[in-house]
């Protein structure tokens, strides 16, 4: 159930989204145990003129960069899972991005599960309701 949301310096191509779609989900599926039916991954792209790192432009750099940000429910992974997680995505994303500024950006935002759901359902609701029915 998390959402990924990723922005990429790369021009939009629909094939390359997908392919990092499921390449993003199957990471986190692995690594967080995270059901890739109910994952999210939304990509937006921006100009590389307009992502600045170090002071100067992506563009001027000739680099690529992202940034990742996802949200999971707090205390449903270790610490070892999300570092893995972490180094699972910066690798699969510099080769399929073919290189990126050492500048690339991964944020784990772990969110109260009373805070958080799909559904119109919070995950503490869907917890509790799960103990309730088993």
């Amino acid at each position: 159930m998390p959402i990924l949301n990723l922005s990429l310096t790369t021009p939009p191509d629909a094939g390359r989204s997908a392919d990092i779609a499921t390449r993003l989900s199957a990471l986190t599926a692995e690594h967080l145990r995270k059901d890739p039916t109910i994952t999210a991954v939304a990509i937006q792209h921006i100009d590389p003129a307009h992502w600045f790192a170090g002071g100067r432009s992506l563009a001027e750099q000739g680099q690529a960069t992202f940034w990742l940000d996802i949200k999971v429910v707090d205390g449903s992974n270790t610490k070892t899972e999300l570092a893995a997680w972490l180094d699972a995505v910066f690798a699969e994303l510099t080769a399929l991005l073919g290189g990126v500024h050492h500048e690339s950006y991964a944020l784990v935002h772990e969110v109260p599960a009373a805070a958080y759901g799909y559904g119109g359902k919070t995950q503490e609701f869907r917890f509790i309701a799960g103990r309730m029915a088993g």
